[in-house]
């Protein structure tokens, strides 16, 4: 029940949303990449660090995982919390 909550609270947010948008539309994106998209193609302003407190809640909710690769942090969406969460109500 409490990633049910987490998942909800996570896609409550517009921001959330519009990330989570992004990396279905582009998957494996730097933080840079995805901020940059998120600027130049939604006309947000919004820092870095806002960014990534966002994510914060992502990953919490199991939504996006982030990987190392070189010095970069890599962020990928996962979808299979969603799938679980809709497929009680859909199947």
């Amino acid at each position: 029940m409490m990633r049910k909550d987490a998942i909800f609270k996570a896609l409550a947010d517009s921001t959330r949303r519009l990330i989570l948008d992004e990396l279905s539309e582009r998957n494996e994106q730097t933080l840079y990449e995805l901020t940059v998209r998120l600027i130049t193609k939604h006309d947000l302003t919004i820092s870095r660090q806002a960014i990534a407190k966002h994510l914060s809640a992502l990953e919490d909710a199991g939504l996006v995982i982030s990987k190392k690769r070189g010095k970069y942090r890599i962020l990928i969406f996962h979808n299979e919390p969603l799938k679980d969460l809709l497929k009680g109500w859909i199947e």
